[in-house]
């Protein structure tokens, strides 16, 4: 027997469930008839059905024949629905927040076969938080609908046909479109057709078909679309610097992920894209708030892309006819969008072919492929235009460009580089340099220093590098350079390269400037040897021609030099460049030296070595410099001259120690040079000469002797610069002298024997007998055994001279004194004033003869006509012949 609570127990549930179903009969009885106009005075829409049933006790809620329009249409602060519904289940209505809240919620809606037009509310009011009237749903399933949904302004939003639509936690407001994602959720299953989507009044996106299965979606004939012309869209977006065109064939993905800031795919393959862009000239606003999105694609796949980049004018500015490409973990976030790279990743390769680049350059690519390992390039395509003009130009070709990568990764938002090696083959071809120079200050602020590449090789390469109209060519090029090192300046910016080693190696080179072509048959460098074969440094002109061409005089070269050898270290790439070699040589070299002094004298003074070496701004140290087996010969010519004068240096050695920049620490600055070589062919000659390029003074000691110089060996360089002979022999000169700027002094001894000289016309080259005469009575024929030095001394400077042109006055100076021994000034006066005195006895003769003819005449007249007859003509005759004799002996002196 049952005991009396529990009776009452059964009693009270089953009078409460019987209440419950009374009220839940009683509910919907209500729901069928009132509901509808419950709804339309208490909502802001108007609601028919044709079935409609309610559970109380679950909140479900399932209708048949629905039928929903706003009540007023041109509210904007509610969301706007219009529309029909054949079958409509809702699961765990919030039926007490829709009475009292007025708003609309659910936990699963499904709607069958809807076909709906969608109003979006206007976007919340930020000064008041206002926000409207909202409809939340978080899971929504959609069979066979078609949806239209519309911005708050009428204006079309989005639309699609045969939706089958499941989205779990679906958020969708107008906030959620300006962040450009109109739509956000957390799980998803779609498939329909003909969609829709204009985000802006700039472009419409289109899909013909959206299937999604097993968590795949397949995406078919993307297109996204500008709806204004490039020409409207410059003059209504003047600050929007591109415009976009992308058509997508086919695209695949899963695991698609949208929040409030965040998208993630998975395993998404892009087929056949083609992109246009177009490009203005805008400089767009800074943007005042940051980029809040985040962007995570788990191995994203592009495949067969077709890219166009248009300049403003229309034409191409890149182009690529297929791009293909694959990241795994691509990541963009407002994080990485600080970085010189935005973008992260774990892996990609990129690969592509026919890709080109318009620009003061024509570049073309025929293949590329790169990962964050390697790279190779092939078959590249540099060629100028001329739109380009001032700018750095290249004219090249390479068959190859490859590299490899240690390391390619961002630590601390900052690039880190670390190249293990490239190889650039057979480029071939010409860069010229530009004439602007970018005043800009270039930004590393992105890049983690210093960028290491392990080595770069250059194999069978033909380059011609131009600058200033003077190429310099190589042929057959090989290069390697090891190490490589950059660094930013700390100064003035710009970048500063260090290199550890490297080797050089072409078959035939060649330099031209205005002037000349230097060429060579071999050449080698590394970082401690350089080997130059056969080097020949040619004139381009001929000497009528160079003279014509410089303003002020200047000397003409013609150079060859069989070997070049230095041994030793040196750096020129990194920003404390120095030049050391141990040792340096010069072999067989045969220089010839031509200058006229037709073109105006150079203004400008002349620095002695010493400031030459010293004004080098690298530390330079050369050891041991040698010239060996040399030819060098001297040649000059003058207005009056016929022919230029030649001096000869033959069999010419010279040995240079410590030569330098006096900039090297711990190393002398002692210059000292020894020069042996034979004087015009017959007299040996050696010359000591030296300097402290550390001696601001620029003092100098120069000495040597020339022996056994036959007179006849100068007439090659007196005879046409100034038309006169010698004969006799110059047996020993000896010279030892001390200079500085300013002028040269010292002793000049000479020893000579039969020493003569014969003056000549200058047209006809025949010898002038009196003049030659009157010359060699100043001449000191003989020297004597053992003459005495004579003291060269205030010898002054031309400091618009060179230093040759000083030593050349004080060996003039000293010949001077020593073959005539009289002051040539002196000399000169003396002839002059015999040429005075030569003018007087031809006027005195002239008088003479006057003076006889008016003898004759008074003797005539004073004598009788018997005395004439008796007087005998031979005594008459004696008379004049008297007469006569003395004015011929006048005039013969």
């Amino acid at each position: 027997m049952k005991k009396p609570w529990v009776k009452k127990l059964l009693i009270g549930l089953g009078i409460f469930f019987g209440l419950i179903l009374i009220a839940n009969l009683a509910i919907n009885i209500w729901l069928k008839t009132q509901l509808p106009d419950y709804i339309k005075k208490n909502t802001d829409y108007k609601v028919s059905y044709k079935s409609l049933s309610v559970d109380l006790g679950t909140g479900n809620i399932f209708a048949t024949g629905i039928s929903v329009n706003n009540k007023n249409p041109q509210n904007i602060k509610v969301i706007g629905l219009q529309g029909t519904i054949d079958t409509l289940k809702i699961s765990r209505f919030g039926i007490y927040d829709a009475v009292f809240n007025k708003i609309i919620s659910s936990d699963d809606l499904l709607l069958a076969r809807p076909n709906l037009n969608i109003i979006l509310a206007e976007p919340v009011d930020k000064k008041t938080g206002k926000k409207p009237n909202p409809v939340k749903f978080d899971d929504i399933r959609i069979n066979d609908g078609t949806i239209n949904i519309f911005k708050h302004t009428k204006q079309k939003f989005l639309s699609v046909k045969s939706l089958d639509l499941f989205v779990e936690n679906l958020q969708m407001t107008e906030e959620s479109v300006e962040d450009q994602l109109p739509v956000v959720f957390d799980k998803y299953s779609i498939k329909g057709k003909d969609f829709f989507f204009q985000p802006d009044k700039v472009y419409q996106l289109k899909i013909n078909k959206i299937t999604t299965k097993n968590g795949q979606m397949s995406v078919e004939n993307f297109q996204l679309m500008p709806i204004v012309g490039f020409e409207q869209f410059k003059k209504l977006y003047p600050k929007k610097p591109q415009l976009y065109q992308f058509n997508i064939q086919r695209m695949d993905f899963q695991d698609i992920v949208l929040t409030k800031n965040k998208v993630s795919l998975a395993n998404a393959t892009i087929q056949n894209p083609d992109l246009l862009v177009y490009t203005t000239n805008a400089v767009p606003d800074k943007v005042k708030k940051p980029f809040n999105f985040e962007i995570d694609l788990d191995n994203i796949k592009l495949s067969k892309a077709k890219i166009q980049v248009n300049k403003p004018d229309g034409k191409r500015l890149a182009f690529a006819k297929e791009v293909n490409l694959n990241i795994k973990n691509l990541e963009f976030s407002k994080e990485t969008a600080k970085e010189m790279i935005p973008l992260r990743y774990k892996d990609f390769s990129l690969s592509g072919r026919e890709i080109e680049y318009f620009n003061h350059q024509d570049i073309k690519v025929k293949s590329i492929a790169i990962t964050p390992k390697k790279g190779d390039i092939r078959e590249v395509s540099i060629v100028p235009n001329l739109s380009g003009s001032g700018k750095t130009t290249m004219d090249l070709k390479a068959n190859q460009i490859a590299f490899n990568i240690n390391k390619w990764e961002i630590i601390d938002k900052k690039l880190n580089l670390d190249v293990r090696d490239v190889l650039i083959d057979q480029f071939n071809g010409k860069i010229t340099s530009g004439t602007i120079k970018s005043d800009k200050k270039s930004n590393y602020n992105g890049i983690q220093f210093p960028i290491l590449i392990r080595n770069v090789k250059l194999t069978s390469s033909n380059l011609i590098y131009a600058s200033n109209n003077q190429p310099l060519q190589f042929t057959d090029l090989d290069a390697t350079v090891e190490n490589i090192q950059l660094e930013e300046k700390a100064r003035n910016g710009g970048l500063a390269v260090k290199v550890k080693d490297y080797q050089l190696r072409s078959k035939n080179f060649a330099y031209k400037t205005q002037f000349y072509n230097m060429t060579g048959t071999s050449l080698q460098v590394d970082n401690s040897k350089i080997d130059i074969n056969q080097f020949a440094m040619k004139p381009l002109v001929s000497r009528a021609q160079f003279i014509k061409m410089i303003p002020v005089e200047s000397d003409l070269y013609d150079l060859k030099v069989s070997k070049i050898t230095a041994n030793g270290n040196w750096d020129f790439f990194s920003e404390s460049k120095f030049f050391h070699a141990t040792n340096m040589t010069l072999l067989a070299a045969n220089a010839n030296i031509f200058r006229s002094k037709v073109p105006a004298d150079d203004p400008k003074e002349k620095l002695l070595y010493s400031r030459l070496l010293r004004n080098i701004k690298i530390p330079m140290f050369i050891d041991l410099l040698q010239l060996k087996n040399s030819v060098l010969e001297y040649e000059e010519d003058t207005p009056k001259s016929s022919g230029p004068g030649k001096l000869t240096f033959t069999n010419f050695n010279m040995n240079v120690k410590n030569l330098n920049s006096a900039k090297m620490k711990g190393k002398p600055t002692k210059v000292d040079i020894k020069i042996d070589c034979t004087f015009m062919n017959s007299s040996p000659l050696s010359v000591n000469w030296g300097f402290n390029t550390a001696d601001q003074s620029d003092h100098f000691t120069i000495s040597g002797k020339l022996n056994n110089i036959p007179a006849v060996a100068l007439n090659a360089f007196v005879v046409p610069y100034m038309s006169v002979t010698a004969t006799g022999t110059i047996q020993e000169m000896l010279f030892n002298f001390k200079g500085n700027p300013k002028g040269i002094g010292g002793t000049f001894n000479l020893k000579h024997k039969d020493l003569k000289v014969s003056i000549l016309d200058k047209d006809s080259k025949e010898k002038k007998g009196v003049l030659s005469a009157v010359v060699n009575i100043f001449v000191k024929s003989d020297s004597g055994k053992f003459p005495e030095s004579v003291v060269v001394e205030d010898v002054e400077r031309d400091p618009t001279k060179s230093f040759f042109n000083l030593f050349w006055k004080g060996i003039e100076d000293g010949l001077k004194k020593t073959l005539i021994g009289i002051d040539v000034d002196k000399a000169k006066k003396t002839v002059e004033k015999t040429k005075e005195s030569v003018q007087e006895v031809k006027a005195t003769v002239k008088d003479v003869k006057k003076s006889v003819n008016e003898a004759e005449k008074d003797i005539s007249k004073s004598v009788s006509p018997s005395e004439n007859k008796s007087e005998k003509p031979e005594k008459r005759k004696g008379i004049f012949r008297k007469v006569f004799n003395k004015k011929e002996k006048t005039e013969a002196q």
